[in-house]
């Protein structure tokens, strides 16, 4: 009997999987930490001999290269792929026997042009498809990380992958992506756990709609990614072969938070938003670890900056080195635990916390600037009347366009708001960060509009 175990990765939306059939194991796409993969196979007993890749990822660093070389398993890539390294290249037919299981390679293009997934088998039939960033629940994998011209050629790509796995596969067989649990290589992302073929040709509109409606549809809903994006193909091109050092970094103090500060480096306070609001260190910006952490400030930070990190605790810390390494950052000038009033001889810095409702009370007194940092695809459907929409990945470079004054941040649920308010006061702003659900807005009387 085949057992497949999801790996999963909440902070970047993505799944890794191991499966094995008692005996042996294999993995597909697994991320940089692989300490985790090792732990899952030691924890079911079994060898992994088969590690496998779907593409050349564009959301993270890859941890294929390095597991193979831990355990001594053979390394999968598509044999197309342009990679430094030495791998076992696969194409479209071939198949991969895995002790009692075997893996189909079928070449599925459209998140990128060299695109495979992988259909496994055992004795009781095939029992599903690693689908990457092809066939996601309820949607496929976004087709522009390429750039805009190679879009229009792999989103139709994208499309006729799609049919291809509904018309190859059984409609029992599990659907397992790797995106779609809140990535940005997802087109559109759902609320489902699991999913069969069966399921997906009744409600993917990949396959209940028209090429040109869907092709249409889908164009018109891609949303920025992150800038991180940019440093993973090359990463995983080179796919770096061995495990990454998890050590925490040395302990800076006073002096030396002062000195990295003045300098104009970063340092990131990792504790929760409303630790953060209370006190904290002034010029430090606030990226809560309970959050999509890597994600923000891997697209927010300019790429390769100086990054010194200060959290509640010594497991804090490392929580959040784990996330950064899965995006390539792997070099911390420093970290320091305990309180803030320990990282620093100044006074404490604060800001106030606030919801919809005070936000609504407020403007029938006075006049406030109301700062909306979602996406313009988030705002354009539904914002507070008169609202400034500047995304939270643009704020730095549009700090000359915000006005001045009192200002209300908000986003869709108050973790971006507050990294854009503790930007925006390390600037020198005023600032009061929305703590609350966007869906909460029009109960309080605000005017909501559209456009």
């Amino acid at each position: 009997m085949v057992a497949i175990v999801p790996i999963d990765t909440p902070s970047l939306g993505d799944r890794s999987y191991l499966a094995h059939d008692g005996e042996v194991a294999l993995v597909v796409d697994p991320q940089r930490d692989v300490d985790r993969v090792l732990a899952v196979a030691e924890r079911e007993g079994v060898r992994i001999t088969h590690v496998f890749e779907t593409h050349v990822h564009n959301d993270y660093v890859t941890g294929g290269r390095a597991l193979a070389n831990e355990t001594g398993a053979t390394y999968h890539v598509n044999a197309d792929d342009e990679v430094s390294f030495e791998r076992v290249g696969v194409r479209d037919g071939d198949v991969v026997t895995v002790g009692s299981m075997s893996v189909t390679v079928l070449a599925t293009p459209g998140h990128t042009f060299t695109h495979l997934s992988y259909a496994l088998a055992g004795d009781e039939g095939t029992i599903g498809v690693f689908s990457g960033g092809s066939l996601t629940f309820g949607s496929t994998g976004r087709p522009d990380l390429l750039g805009d011209q190679n879009t229009d050629a792999l989103v139709h790509h994208q499309y006729d992958s799609v049919q291809r796995l509904a018309s190859e596969l059984p409609d029992e067989a599990q659907v397992l992506p790797t995106h779609g649990f809140g990535s940005f290589c997802s087109a559109t992302q759902s609320d489902a756990d699991s999913s069969t073929i069966g399921t997906e040709k009744r409600t993917n509109p990949a396959l209940t709609k028209s090429e040109d409606e869907w092709v249409e549809e889908i164009l018109a809903g891609l949303s920025e990614w992150p800038a991180y994006y940019a440093h993973m193909g090359p990463a995983n091109a080179d796919a770096p072969q061995d495990a990454p050092d998890l050590t925490l970094p040395a302990t800076v103090d006073k002096d030396e938070i002062r000195a990295s500060l003045e300098a104009g480096a970063w340092v990131v306070d990792l504790r929760n938003r409303e630790a953060y609001a209370k006190g904290h260190v002034g010029r430090t910006v606030n990226f809560g670890v309970d959050g999509q952490f890597a994600t923000y400030l891997g697209w927010i930070m300019p790429w390769g900056a100086s990054l010194t990190l200060l959290g509640d605790s010594p497991e804090q810390v490392a929580e959040a080195q784990r996330e950064l390494v899965r995006i390539g950052i792997e070099r911390l000038r420093g970290q320091a635990t305990g309180a803030p009033q320990e990282w620093t001889d100044e006074a404490l810095q604060s800001f106030e916390r606030a919801t919809f409702a005070d936000l609504a009370q407020v403007r029938h007194h006075r006049e406030v600037t109301v700062l909306d940092v979602r996406r313009a695809d988030e705002f354009g459907p539904s914002h507070i009347d008169g609202a400034v929409n500047v995304p939270l990945h643009d704020v730095l470079e549009r700090l000359d366009e915000i006005p001045s004054g009192e200002l209300w941040v908000h986003c869709a649920g108050g973790y971006r708001a507050s990294i854009a308010a503790s930007l925006l006061a390390a600037a020198g702003h005023h600032v009061v960060a929305v703590d609350d659900s966007f869906a909460n807005a029009a109960e309080t009387g605000l005017s909501l509009v559209a456009g």
